[in-house]
């Protein structure tokens, strides 16, 4: 199991945080979606760690941009 952090900028309310929590679920892989809106965090929890090229493409997908790397990968 494999737990990443970023951060991701313009989010500002649920529905944002429910925008890339579904683009983030339909990468495989990915178990769990934790979002905060307020601080940008979101971190993915999948059975093992995820590209950055992927991560970032989903995010994309649902209007944002990762800004900050907090774990490696």
């Amino acid at each position: 199991m494999s737990v990443q952090t970023f951060t991701v900028s313009g989010m500002t309310c649920g529905h944002c945080a429910r925008s890339v929590t579904e683009e983030l679920s339909e990468i495989p892989g990915v178990t769990d979606v934790q979002v905060t809106v307020e601080t940008g965090q979101v971190s993915v929890a999948s059975e093992q760690e995820l590209s950055r090229d992927a991560v970032t493409a989903a995010i994309a997908e649902a209007g944002y941009a990762v800004t900050a790397w907090t774990s490696p990968n």
